[in-house]
């Protein structure tokens, strides 16, 4: 069977051609994507060669991206991809973790070759793929060129989904719900955190009956007791205790876009004071979601919550969400608007975030997060699993 390719071709070409009027209005002639994402997102090149320097080059005046990367991987390019053969470039094998000579020489000679020696290029330098020994050599290599920062400028375009984007991010968050129902199914004293985290993967990757799901790019978290005044602590092999709290983060992917969820659990009658945490957060994200319509900014959303949780005398220091889509490890966000004061990005119908609602005290912390998208009717929630304390008694 034919690789299936996850959108048609001309839904790439009207992102290529948003990409290339931000680059004119930003003054490039040439951008070079090494963040798989956006590779992905503007030509459908999908495989696991990010560790490898590879990137996509997209000029103002060259109809189709240049897919440029490992040898071995150019295959890959040809199944997934719509580009033409002649726009597929691969590095000599030797380049791989040569002491001295870099992939991006040749990237360089090629530039030259197409006749791109002193064009004006914007270069991702917050992507986590793009190294400083990377960027050295091209800057090097090409000489009489300007190159410079292109600050996420597919990303920003990436922010606004399209119908058959916010339709993968349904499904992802339908597969999220069911990772996570069958985690709180499960949950009870003396089960090892091992298993619970091999349960999540089992029904991340099976996804909706005729729908698989993708690796997400961040693993499943897991914090139990004290560990939950944290965020980001991975499993272990230790048995679940008695009347303890459980914090769990995590996603699903289908065709690579995301829908991350956090929910809190308690075995045993929980504390009064983390009954009281759980009903503030979920009363404030309700708050935040009622709102999240497009015109209204990033920061007018998070000060709804941050209203809720000062009332009630806690306080948020952290972003409360930010947005989400097409990703690859090792982060589902996109690295562009933020819930959080002083982001006045204005929300528009389509735009997906993480509205990530950890609250994290000195003992104990909890979350009740919900992925959502815009819309005019405000945040539509992707997943539909319990929201409040789970008592698994």
């Amino acid at each position: 069977m034919p690789y299936q390719k996850p959108f048609d071709i001309s839904e790439y070409e009207s992102r290529v051609a948003r990409v290339k009027a931000r680059m004119r209005e930003a003054g490039f002639d040439l951008i070079l994507c090494q963040d798989p994402a956006n590779m992905c997102y503007l030509s459908g090149f999908d495989g696991w060669s990010f560790y490898t320097p590879q990137c996509l080059l997209v000029h103002v005046d060259e109809p189709t991206p240049i897919w440029f990367g490992r040898a071995q991987d150019a295959k890959s390019a040809h199944i997934t991809t719509d580009l033409p053969a002649h726009n597929i470039v691969s590095f000599s094998e030797p380049l791989v973790h040569h002491p001295i000579a870099h992939p991006y020489d040749e990237l360089c000679a090629l530039i030259r070759q197409r006749g791109w020696a002193d064009a004006s290029i914007g270069v991702e330098l917050d992507a986590h793929y793009y190294t400083a020994r990377a960027h050295r050599h091209l800057v090097d290599g090409l000489p009489d060129a300007r190159i410079a920062d292109n600050r996420e400028l597919v990303n920003w375009v990436r922010l606004i989904k399209s119908d058959a984007e916010v339709a993968y991010m349904r499904e992802a968050g339908q597969i999220c719900s069911l990772a996570m129902n069958r985690v709180i199914d499960m949950l009870e004293p003396g089960v090892p955190q091992n298993r619970i985290i091999a349960a999540v993967y089992e029904a991340q990757v099976l996804g909706l009956e005729d729908k698989f799901g993708d690796y997400t790019s961040l693993c499943p978290l897991i914090q139990v007791g004290e560990g939950t005044s944290t965020p980001h602590l991975t499993w272990s092999d230790e048995p679940l205790p008695a009347n303890e709290l459980v914090v769990m983060e995590i996603g699903a992917a289908r065709r690579h876009y995301h829908a991350p969820l956090t929910r809190t659990m308690h075995l045993g009658k929980p504390p009064v004071e983390i009954e009281r945490l759980a009903g503030v957060i979920v009363e404030g994200v309700d708050a935040a979601l009622g709102v999240a319509r497009p015109g209204v900014s990033c920061e007018a959303v998070e000060a709804v919550w941050q209203k809720v949780l000062n009332r009630n005398g806690y306080r948020k220091e952290s972003r409360v969400g930010y947005s989400i889509g097409l990703n690859f490890p090792p982060d589902w966000g996109e690295r562009t608007a933020s819930l959080r004061p002083g982001d006045k990005t204005e929300l528009q119908t389509g735009m997906c975030f993480h509205f990530q609602s950890g609250v994290w005290l000195e003992k104990f912390g909890a979350a009740v997060s919900e992925p959502f998208v815009v819309t005019d009717r405000g945040g539509e929630r992707l997943c539909d699993v319990h929201r409040g304390l789970v008592v698994i008694d």
